[in-house]
């Protein structure tokens, strides 16, 4: 007996139905916009504080990012 069906042929599990190429990403789903507006608002203030530590990091090292990764990895290994 094959892994998805069952006897007569009824399949066990359903596909989704199947969809034009990028249809998926023009068609209007039910989101939850006010939850997706938290969680946007949430990312954007991640990624602010995330920039502004890079800035205030390459001031007090004088380097920049990948020197910055550097800095840390050898005084990891040490």
């Amino acid at each position: 007996m094959d892994e998805g069906s069952r006897e007569g042929g009824e399949q066990s599990f359903l596909y989704e139905p199947l969809e034009r190429f990028g249809e998926g990403l023009t068609t209007s789903r039910p989101w939850n916009l006010s939850a997706l507006t938290g969680v946007e608002r949430l990312n954007g203030r991640a990624a602010m504080l995330g920039f502004a530590a890079a800035l205030l990091g390459e001031q007090l090292t004088g380097q920049g990012v990948l020197g910055q990764l550097a800095l840390m990895l050898r005084w990891l290994l040490g």
